[in-house]
């Protein structure tokens, strides 16, 4: 039987990293650049607006894109490249009087990770091999090869095209980079060690490396996340929960920790843990609450559990959206258009995509 759970969940788009992490300041200057200029990825001075070579524009511009922070469309009817648009949870993540725009506190690199690997309609993932990776492998330990033959797999099953094997060997070395807190020596791997060094999910510690030089193994790791803050977790559940109901609703716990895209794949966490953050969550805010039947505990909701996922998130910073001058959803959009054109055009889109071009020519 085929499997098409990739296809659902992420776009067509494998190897746009230029082989780099994401990388300490790059997202808060990304973003800094495209609030002003939704070209500014395109402009032929873009390396020296970015402070980096031209590689690591595309690399940055990728990742602003996988991470939620950026929309693209195209600006005019007939134009030939796509401008980055700003997410409105890139204003409130990353502008200089939003939650976290240096990324010092570990609960927003959680909140990025779950933004890289989640999915629902209208947002959808841009990075599929991590999907795969985190959601639809059948095992925590793993060589490249390993990974490479499951998420070749579901490419075939997914979608009419598939990539060159070296694009998704070169993802999946890209994700050990970006998670691994030690990897092994490996000649003529372009800005490994700089990687390990300047890439901040390795604080997430989701994978270490477990082999030899000789044979490069990882493994995710699992169990209690001292780092992961109870609300971020809550947040990423009733996200979660949005995905399938925006009305007052109830999800069970086990959906929660063990279906493909939940919070407990994405963060490697057990039932348990999702309880006591949940339960530590609801005690602050009414319209949650955890109740059990027949031996089956869930998260209910009385509201729209989208809203509810940013009152939380909200108040673990202080609630940034009632600082002043703080714009809403409606106002951003206004200010934004093509961010409501781009996510129209994702809604309707067939779910089994083919390759779209992403770096196109320069304006």
């Amino acid at each position: 039987m085929s499997d098409s759970r990739l296809g659902e969940a992420a776009h067509f788009s494998f190897a746009r990293h230029e082989t780099f992490a994401p990388r300490f300041g790059w997202l808060h200057k990304a973003y800094m650049q495209v609030k002003d200029d939704p070209s500014a990825f395109l402009a032929d001075d873009a390396p020296v607006l970015f402070g980096v070579g031209k590689n690591m524009v595309n690399a940055m511009r990728y990742w602003s894109r996988a991470f939620k922070l950026t929309r693209e469309h195209y600006p005019t009817t007939g134009a030939r490249s796509k401008y980055s648009y700003p997410t409105w949870e890139a204003r409130w993540l990353l502008d200089e009087d939003g939650a976290d725009p240096y990324l010092e506190e570990n609960g927003s690199l959680w909140l990025l990770h779950w933004w890289l690997v989640s999915s629902r309609p209208g947002a959808k993932c841009w990075a599929p091999t991590w999907y795969t990776a985190f959601h639809l492998a059948p095992f925590s330990r793993f060589t490249v090869a390993d990974m490479t033959q499951v998420v070749t797999r579901h490419v075939n099953f997914s979608y009419k095209e598939s990539p060159v094997e070296a694009s998704i060997v070169r993802d999946i070395d890209c994700l050990t980079k970006m998670y691994a807190r030690s990897a092994p020596e490996k000649a003529g791997s372009p800005g490994s060690y700089e990687d390990l060094l300047a890439c901040p999910f390795r604080e997430l510690d989701l994978l270490t490396f477990v082999g030899t030089r000789g044979k490069p193994e990882w493994q995710f790791t699992s169990g209690h996340r001292t780092t992961l803050p109870a609300r971020v977790l809550a947040y990423a559940c009733l996200d979660y929960a949005a995905k399938f109901s925006r009305q007052a609703n109830s999800i069970s716990v086990a959906r929660l920790a063990n279906e493909p895209g939940s919070p407990g794949r994405a963060f490697r966490v057990r039932e348990n843990e999702i309880v006591t953050a949940l339960q530590k969550v609801a005690a602050d805010h009414p319209q949650l609450s955890l109740t059990e039947a027949v031996g089956q505990r869930s998260l209910a909701f009385t509201a729209d559990p989208f809203d509810l996922a940013w009152d939380v998130l909200d108040e673990q910073y202080d609630f940034v959206t009632r600082r002043p001058g703080f714009p809403t959803r409606e106002e951003w959009a206004g200010k934004f258009p093509k961010l409501s054109e781009a996510e129209q055009k994702e809604l309707t889109a067939n779910t089994a995509e083919t390759t779209e071009p992403l770096f196109e020519e320069t304006a």
